[in-house]
């Protein structure tokens, strides 16, 4: 009977809609989960025209999701993760360079105190001997920022190898899970989950680089740069490499389909972009500028005490009552723990605090305690006083450090924004399923109790032909 067979339809239909209510409701906590309905379909009468209809049918699954959404989702993540890999390194460097206990500022200033200290009396070996001290000190903060530089720079090379070898695991999964969706769809069996996975895969690799996706009419996505190189083309897929060389230690290459391109890590935005602009926009020129710095320190101090004369007897004619001068400080380019330290074997008795070579004279030392003011230049700061210089450095680092943070947080909102607008049209809402679990039994009671009806009809029909 046709009563029968509609309400049959009916109640296979109710079934269909509670297993895929049932679904969402059990992956309301599943991250990345796109909700799923089926869709209904009136199947309409036979030719006969006599009937009203033949009940109705499960034409698909719908999966609810907007790729616009979709995309700002991972536009977003790129964002970041642009700026927030590289903030652990601003504060720390900012941290560490305002602190006065380890500030090259408060170095530079304990050294010239101990140089004014000592002009009440010169001859002094205490006062001399804190005026070794102090130096010595001096150059083993820069030792010690010279070597939290080198630290960070090891760390982020380390993480962005790291970051690609990871970003090459989210790459093969994308290709493999697209073959996948290809195959499944192609036998008319529902993909979502594998589009859930796929999407998930390129969410994580949109925070480690900036993404371009694109859609194929068989299901599956394309995945490339944003500079257009290509990282996924269905099944197929490249291979990202680290690829350093002496000039750009940050380069990198992608192998695909035997041919390899040469990257610029700095334009590939997310987390291997950020570590590569914070290495090229502020680490490697901080440490440039505080090298410099070390070096014309060194430089200044070493050629005035060569202008004057110690407290020793001359090492080759007696009849002069002082010897000549000599370097305090030994500065080595590229030495991270002994960058800048005092010469061995330099005594307190070594300092040439005289200008003329007479006993109580501090000519010298006072063109020594001048340097203070004495104007430098630097690589990436420009023209400043030698007291001024740490603090410009520091300056210029609390501002970059302020606009990625700034950044950060706008990039965090942004994210959230999305997350929250992707969610309202793909994730699970308990309120809309329950009312659906409500709505779909009653539908499937009201067409079990349409086919007790038709089965009481054909009973008393039945009952009546005999």
């Amino acid at each position: 009977m046709t009563i029968i067979n509609n309400a049959l339809s009916g109640a296979l239909a109710a079934q269909i809609a509670l297993s895929a209510s049932s679904h969402n409701i059990a992956n309301l906590q599943t991250k990345g989960y796109t909700r799923q309905s089926a869709l209904l379909m009136a199947v309409g009468p036979d030719a006969s025209g006599r009937s009203a209809g033949n009940g109705v049918q499960v034409t698909s699954l719908l999966r609810f999701s907007d790729n616009y959404k979709t995309q700002a989702m991972w536009r977003a993540n790129s964002e970041q993760g642009m700026y927030s890999q590289s903030q652990q390194y601003l504060t720390q460097l900012e941290s560490l360079m305002g602190d006065a206990s380890a500030s090259l500022s408060a170095g530079i200033d304990d050294f010239f105190k101990a140089v004014n200290a000592v002009a009440g009396d010169p001859g002094s070996t205490p006062l001399r001997q804190q005026v070794l001290t102090a130096a010595g000190l001096m150059g083993e903060r820069f030792n010690g920022l010279n070597n939290v530089f080198n630290t960070q720079l090891t760390s982020v090379r380390q993480q962005r190898s790291a970051l690609v070898d990871s970003a090459n695991v989210d790459i093969a999964t994308i290709a493999r899970l697209n073959q996948q969706i290809i195959e499944t769809q192609a036998g008319g069996v529902s993909a979502s989950s594998l589009i859930d996975a796929r999407d998930q895969a390129i969410d994580d690799l949109s925070n480690k680089m900036a993404l371009e996706v694109s859609d194929n009419g068989d299901g599956s996505r394309d995945v490339s740069l944003k500079s257009g190189q290509a990282l996924v083309i269905g099944s197929m897929h490249g291979t990202l490499k680290a690829a350093p060389t002496a000039d750009s230690p940050q380069a990198f290459s992608i192998a695909f389909a035997n041919s390899t391109f040469t990257l610029d890590a700095s334009k590939m935005g997310g987390q291997l972009g950020g570590l590569t602009q914070f290495e090229i926009n502020t680490l490697l020129p901080l440490q440039e500028d505080v090298d410099d710095l070390a070096q014309q320190l060194a430089t200044l101090v070493n050629d005035t005490l060569a202008g004057g004369y110690t407290g020793e007897p001359h090492p080759t004619d007696p009849t002069l009552p002082w010897a000549p001068g000599k370097p305090l400080f030994v500065y080595t380019p590229g030495n991270g723990s002994n960058m800048l330290k005092t010469a061995e074997g330099f005594k307190a008795q070594d300092l040439a605090f005289s200008s003329d070579g007479t006993p109580g004279d501090t000519g010298n030392l006072q063109l020594l305690a001048a340097l203070k003011s004495k104007s430098i230049t630097l690589p990436n700061i420009g023209t400043v006083l030698l007291s001024d210089a740490d603090t410009q450095m520091l300056g210029k680092l609390a501002v970059d450090s302020k606009i990625n943070k700034a950044a950060l947080k706008t990039a965090e909102t942004v994210r959230v924004q999305s997350i929250n607008d992707w969610q309202s049209t793909s994730g699970v809402n308990e309120d809309e399923e329950a009312v659906k679990l409500v709505e779909f039994q009653r539908m499937y009671q009201a067409n079990m109790q349409v086919i007790s009806i038709a089965n009481s009809l054909f009973d008393a029909t039945l009952a009546m032909m005999q």
